[in-house]
């Protein structure tokens, strides 16, 4: 603990008591020291990007302007021979001053000025100075030159130093849920808890969220629930467009209101606040544990519970010991309708002051020694994926426009594709080429068709007859291949003219015997069956045919 910690939350404790003097809401959340220098590196690069066109800042820059912004919020003089101040620390001051009015916020500064405002002589002794203040918030070194300044501006690259990396992101992740409780506009927290556990929710949903929020005049966590709810419970009437751009993340939106809405049940239902802290402290590290398979992040939100666990129940503790102080045995009166409910959540009172004193607590906190591991965009990958900084989620992922050139591995393959040869497609084979000897003979891309004896040839073939055959090779009847197309011709096989005039003769004597009447037919048959049958065999040499070649043939020709 730092020496001023316990006088800063006397501090606190005196604003919390007579808050509603001076601000608003009940429900104010109070940045501390890391708090306000994340919120910083994020004004300072929306004034870059106004400016410049770029939502990008120097980790040196943010340091420089820590320094002054400090200085002139408490209102002191820098020492002789200090560089100049950074240029355009007005419109970064008043940036930073929206920041927090958007986001229902107030800094170590806001609280050190409200104090002085509200102490009496009895509380002068409790009251931090402007130089105490600053030098607890800068850490207590000195940023003479913060571009030289290699221990602020250097990640820390030990293990031990990244456990506790590890450690400060998982703290950091418990207290924004349990600020989004308390506090609904708190920008910074939802930044923080969008995306832990993963919900498959990339920085392109954050960007349209945002976006979706300037144009409504919310806070970021507002604009996601009446998203959510009017999704799920619009008519026609009411429900978004299907145009709208978070209608693609819906799964994702739904299942962090869902998580939300959870835990505003606990606090709702639960009237100890003890037991009710307890049970949100156990439902947050059970959504950490089964979203990420790191041993580092599950005992750094093992470790993290239970001690929230135990100083909510320290808080709880003292709080009913100061009631009990402070008791006249009268019964204290009912709170005011607006002072119950106010602003954002909807839990109980007692627990809601537990979990704001717990908040109030974690901003008097010492200060991250390494700024470097901070503010820089190599965070811990809570979501069990990518580490992503705060900063990397509020800038918007640059558009492609495809004039990028391709990586060189592509490049180079697709070149080498141009000296392939290329591969000649295969025509489709006919059912019947499985009977040839050689697939050059006959084209495989067309049907062959063997012709029935009821088929009568209608034209002679143009090619001048063959010679008489002078050998018994030549007697040998084969079948004619008859090719389907527009000029195809008909192929003979050699020593085919026989068995095409003795075809014509039988289709002739069928043709003449169907125009016949019925009781020559019968005659006819008679004598044909009385005669013999004379067969004229001849022993000849046959020509080797393929295996179901002689099948297929006499098939088609019956």
């Amino acid at each position: 603990m730092h020496p001023l910690g316990e006088r800063l939350k006397q501090m606190v404790r005196l604003v919390r008591r007579k808050s509603h003097q001076l601000l608003e809401p009940e429900r104010t959340t109070v940045y501390g020291a890391d708090a306000m220098l994340m919120v910083l590196q994020l004004v300072l690069a929306e004034v870059n990007k106004r400016q410049s066109g770029e939502f990008r800042v120097a980790l040196s820059d943010v340091l420089l302007a820590w320094k002054h912004l400090l200085m002139d919020k408490l209102g002191l003089r820098p020492p002789d021979g200090e560089a100049a101040r950074p240029e355009r620390r007005d419109v970064t001051l008043e940036a930073y001053e929206a920041f927090l009015k958007r986001s229902n916020a107030v800094d170590l500064v806001h609280v050190l000025g409200m104090c002085q405002q509200l102490s009496d002589d009895a509380d002068s002794e409790e009251l931090v100075s402007p130089v105490e203040l600053y030098e607890f918030l800068s850490g207590g070194a000195e940023v003479s030159d913060a571009r030289n300044s290699s221990v602020l501006s250097t990640p820390s690259a030990t293990s031990r130093v990244r456990s506790s990396q590890v450690q400060s992101a998982v703290r950091r992740v418990f207290c924004s849920y349990l600020s989004l409780l308390v506090n609904a506009k708190d920008d910074l927290a939802l930044a923080l808890t969008l995306d832990v556990p993963s919900r498959a929710l990339r920085p392109h949903t954050f960007t349209d969220v945002k976006h979706a929020a300037r144009r409504a005049g919310m806070s970021l966590f507002l604009t996601v629930t009446s998203f959510v709810r009017a999704v799920q419970l619009g008519g026609k009437g009411y429900a978004p467009a299907p145009s709208d751009p978070l209608r693609k993340h819906i799964k994702g939106l739904s299942a962090f209101v869902h998580f939300l809405d959870n835990l505003g049940d606990i606090l709702g239902e639960t009237p100890d606040p003890s037991v009710c802290g307890s049970k949100l402290v156990c439902a947050i590290r059970g959504a950490l544990v089964k979203g990420c398979d790191s041993r580092d992040i599950c005992a750094a939100a093992e470790e993290t519970a239970s001690q929230l666990k135990e100083e909510i129940c320290q808080l709880h503790q003292f709080q009913k010991d100061a009631a009990q102080a402070a008791g006249t045995g009268i019964s204290p009166a009912r709170p005011k309708a607006y002072a119950v409910n106010h602003a954002t959540a909807y839990g109980g009172r007692d627990a809601v002051k537990v979990l704001l004193a717990l908040l109030d607590n974690e901003s008097v906190a010492e200060p991250c020694a390494n700024k470097a591991d901070l503010l820089s965009e190599d965070q811990p990958a809570l979501n069990g994926i990518e580490g992503i900084s705060v900063l990397t989620l509020f800038r918007s992922p640059e558009v492609s426009t495809g004039s990028s050139p391709e990586p060189l591995k592509k490049r180079a393959q697709s070149r080498l594709n141009l000296f392939k040869p290329k591969v000649q497609p295969r025509g489709i084979q006919s059912q019947f080429a499985c009977t040839y000897r050689d697939d050059d003979e006959v084209p495989l891309n067309r049907v062959l068709h063997f012709p029935t004896l009821s088929q009568v040839p209608t034209h002679e073939h143009p090619a001048p007859k063959p010679a008489p055959p002078t050998s018994a090779k030549s007697s040998e009847i084969e079948p004619i291949l008859v090719l389907r197309g527009r000029n195809a011709n008909p192929i003979r096989a050699p020593g085919s003219d026989t068995a095409v005039k003795s075809t014509n003769k039988r289709k002739q004597a069928d043709v003449e015997t169907e125009n016949e009447p019925p009781e020559k037919k019968k005659k006819k048959k008679k004598q044909q069956q009385q005669q013999p049958m004379k067969m004229n065999v001849k022993t000849t040499k046959k020509k080797k045919l393929i295996a179901g070649q002689a099948t297929l043939t006499s098939f088609f020709r019956v």
